[in-house]
């Protein structure tokens, strides 16, 4: 037995101009930060580089920063040209810790507080996430910046070092 469907399509050429119609309506302009002169890689951002502009909502990117705040004292990742809107990830928070730094590593346990030397393995800002070897394990640590070459230990061990018996 074989069985037959009908499908009725109906074309509605109103919807394409409905369509636009209703994207034209929702379009409003939205206030963004801009530099206000050339900001160099590398540099930090301060609330005098930046000033606000209006550009349409449908012509915005994601990730455009909105106030002020969310930009300034942090460092610029790549040249932000004047006028242009600053994407959050156009910025990072400055680098107090570069790879290959000897950093000072705080162990804190309840009642103890044990300090170290160790390798920073990453860069990383105030806040940020390195990871760090430590010179007699080589076990690698992971850690959060603290300050300029100062990290405190989260207690977590990224990678043990692999090491073969010889005979």
């Amino acid at each position: 037995m074989m069985r037959r469907f009908l499908i009725t399509l109906t074309v509605c050429f109103a919807l394409p101009t409905a369509l636009m119609a209703a994207t034209n309506a929702f379009a409003a302009t939205i206030r963004v930060v801009v530099p206000n002169h050339t900001i160099a890689r590398g540099d930090v951002v301060s609330e005098s580089d930046l000033t606000y502009a209006t550009v349409e909502g449908n012509a915005l990117m994601g990730g455009v920063a909105t106030q002020i705040d969310e930009v300034k004292g942090l460092q610029a990742r790549r040249v932000l040209g004047a006028g242009q809107p600053v994407r959050t990830s156009d910025v990072r928070r400055p680098i107090v810790v570069t790879k290959g730094q000897t950093v000072t590593m705080l162990f804190n346990a309840p009642g103890v507080e044990v300090t170290a030397s160790g390798r920073a393995m990453s860069e990383g800002g105030v806040g940020d996430t390195v990871t760090i070897q430590n010179p007699v394990s080589y076990r690698m640590i992971s850690a959060t910046v603290t300050a300029p070459g100062t990290v405190r230990v989260d207690g977590t061990v990224v990678s043990t070092p692999t090491r073969t018996a010889s005979r």
